[in-house]
């Protein structure tokens, strides 16, 4: 039971290193999120990993995961990301699980305090090709579910020049990628995993 145990928090470890990995070279360090950075340097971030397999279980675990960062202040947790490792492999059913995420958002008044940011290896915004340069702002290893407080949101945004041109500016900062570039920051996507 112990070498089961220490090979799940193993593969789980490696998983967070992944996500990690991307964080600092594609979020951080190409500064898709101008605000990422700061969190980062801090260990403000929480990540977990999600290993469960069905939507019940995962909307329990994003249900937790808002309780414990309201319960916590932004200096010790700003941000959580939920890592699903083994579901919502498909894009489409990572998408339409989305509809139940903004209905527990709801349900439980979270809106205006919490709200989603989301990343699919397959992300696809509607009206987009698959293979579109501006679908990689939103690709990540695994499928996330980002938990972030408006309020800090509100609070950067307000201090940042031009946050409208922030989708803009890193849709052409993926278009200006080489093949190389692509290589080393999305290996999970061009390399293999």
């Amino acid at each position: 039971m112990a070498f089961y145990f220490s090979r799940i928090t193993i593969m789980q470890n490696q998983i967070i290193q992944q996500v990690n990995t991307w964080l600092d070279q594609v979020v951080i360090g190409l500064n898709l999120c101008p605000f990422a950075a700061k969190p980062q340097r801090s260990n403000q971030i929480h990540l977990q990993v999600f290993s469960g397999k069905s939507d019940k279980e995962l909307l329990e675990c994003l249900q937790q995961a808002m309780l414990e960062l309201e319960a916590k202040s932004a200096q010790e947790r700003e941000t959580t990301v939920i890592i699903i490792e083994n579901h919502l492999k498909s894009f489409e059913d990572y998408n339409q699980f989305l509809d139940l995420c903004d209905a527990l958002l709801e349900q439980e008044d979270w809106h205006g305090i919490l709200q989603l940011a989301t990343f699919h290896p397959d992300y696809q915004f509607a009206g987009t090709n698959s293979d579109d340069a501006e679908n990689l702002t939103n690709r990540a290893p695994y499928p996330l579910l980002h938990l972030l407080r408006e309020e800090s949101m509100e609070a950067v945004l307000s201090k940042y020049p031009n946050p409208e041109a922030i989708p803009e500016t890193n849709i052409k900062r993926m278009q200006s990628l080489t093949q190389q570039d692509k290589l080393r920051l999305f290996p999970f996507l061009f390399g293999g995993k």
